[in-house]
């Protein structure tokens, strides 16, 4: 099964101020959501659909938001929605 990868703009602004050796570990990890999209914790309440991939970059424990369309059980495209660390990820989430 091959899935379309999307991004929001907010996401591309992110990945647009890193490093290059920073973009390559970003990149592995959008491979491993694109290989197995069940494999983000799948969040409840108000991010409701949201599933969230926690990864190392940089020594530093990263997290990147995602969405599975149509829905989770068929995903035909994964929608990479914010990349950050821990602090107040989850409240520039919400917002």
């Amino acid at each position: 099964m091959v899935l379309s990868i999307l991004s929001t703009p907010s996401f591309d602004r992110v990945v647009k101020r890193m490093r290059a050796r920073d973009k390559k570990v970003i990149d592995q990890a959008v491979m491993a959501i694109a290989t197995d999209p069940a494999i983000g914790e799948g969040k409840k309440g108000d991010l409701a659909g949201v599933f969230v991939y926690k990864f190392k970059g940089n020594k530093q424990e990263t997290l990147l938001a995602y969405r599975l369309q149509p829905n989770k059980k068929s995903p035909q495209e994964v929608v990479l929605l914010s990349l950050g660390s821990h602090e107040n990820f989850y409240d520039a989430m919400k917002r």
